[in-house]
């Protein structure tokens, strides 16, 4: 396959805003329609796509006997990705560099850049990277237009998603999710060359006696992976919510500086650090329901979609691990919120372990893709 574009390509714009600080990407998304200040001061979106679009998602190959996902042509890629060019050439475009893992052993830069109506998405992920390193290129970069159609394709909508350039392009999505996922499905594929496995899984310590126990959770979105992470029963501490690599003799590697969050049932009482974290000023929420700007949000009405959720970077939750300091894993939990499952909780050998994790049966959410 030829590649004739890598990552850390910038298409040509009609006026590009380059790492706009946290206050300039609010003030970009205060000004989007579908946006809406809340009681807390910060904004909730309503996004057209309320979850991702698995079956939009499409890896370019001419190896498609190596995939199990969908696959397009390289041909086709390119065609989509010319079309894409020549509509940012029309668009103000914001570009967004950050890093994903913290770890100097294992640093992934990152890019995104996107259309600037839609800029509470950067908002969000920059939560979730971590700091850019000058001069380092991205080795991931997700090239995204919300408002760009891909006619053909489920619902108009489509994520091209070259591995070996290092681009994924998304069409037609306007939600956060897709961002998100986007670096870390690339991220997967380098996780996977360097002998390592990418695990969907929270990470936490727990104080045993004078030794902390490292734990892994893994479960679907939505099975609970953030909620159980963050409890702090024993003095507990969360280290990554959602996204890690294990590699060979336990080494874990983490990958975000923020969190993506549900905010379904969020309670103060129940779930007092995301509680915290979700009302702050700098959080953005996505698909909360709310009925005026300026108003409350109500955490418990799921009549927009079950799927709200938040991100904020983790060190508003005011005690976190450093996943740099952190020993191997000692505990895999795998979370079900099947409850057509006896025992409620059960206690596996490696081999029941590792067969449950491949077979990744765990209750469908909201969070599902579409």
């Amino acid at each position: 396959m030829t590649i004739e574009i890598r990552s850390g390509y910038i298409p040509q714009s009609k006026r590009l805003i380059e790492n706009p600080t946290a206050d300039q990407l609010r003030e970009l998304t205060a000004r989007m329609p579908n946006a809406r200040r809340t009681t807390y001061d910060n904004y909730n979106v309503h996004t057209r796509v309320d979850s991702r679009s698995t079956k939009s998602t499409y890896i370019v190959t001419d190896r498609p006997q190596e995939h199990t996902a969908q696959s397009v042509t390289p041909e086709e890629g390119r065609k989509w990705a010319k079309l894409q060019d020549a509509y940012i050439r029309d668009q103000e475009m914001v570009l967004l560099d950050g890093v994903i893992g913290n770890d100097p052993a294992f640093l992934t830069p990152a890019r995104l850049i996107i259309e600037a109506r839609n800029a509470n998405v950067a908002g969000m992920q920059r939560h979730l990277y971590y700091p850019p390193t000058a001069g380092q290129q991205p080795e991931v970069t997700m090239i995204y237009t919300p408002n760009l159609e891909a006619p053909g394709y489920p619902s108009d909508r489509a994520i091209f998603v070259d591995l070996e350039a290092g681009i994924t392009r998304v069409f037609n999505s306007d939600y956060f999710g897709e961002s998100k996922k986007g670096g870390l499905r690339m991220w997967n594929k380098k996780v996977y060359e360097a002998g390592g496995l990418a695990m969907h899984a929270g990470c936490k310590v727990i104080p045993v006696g004078s030794e902390q126990r490292v734990v892994l959770i893994v479960g679907l979105s939505g099975t609970g992976k953030t909620t159980t992470t963050f409890t702090r029963q024993n003095n507990s501490k969360p280290v990554q919510d959602d996204f890690i690599a294990l590699m060979p003799k336990g080494k874990i590697y983490g990958t975000e500086n923020g969190c993506f969050a549900k905010t379904f049932g969020l309670d103060p009482k129940h779930e007092p650090t995301i509680y915290g974290a979700v009302t702050k000023r700098d959080a953005y929420l996505e698909n909360v329901s709310q009925k005026d700007d300026g108003g409350p949000v109500d955490f418990y009405d799921a009549s927009y979609t079950q799927n709200g959720r938040a991100t904020f970077e983790l060190s508003a939750l005011g005690w976190v691990e450093d996943a740099r300091k952190i020993g191997p894993a000692d505990v895999l939990l795998i979370l079900n919120r099947n409850d057509n499952i006896i025992p409620g909780v059960a206690r596996l050998d490696s081999e029941h372990a590792a067969a449950y994790f491949m077979l990744g049966e765990t209750q469908g959410t909201s969070a599902g893709g579409k």
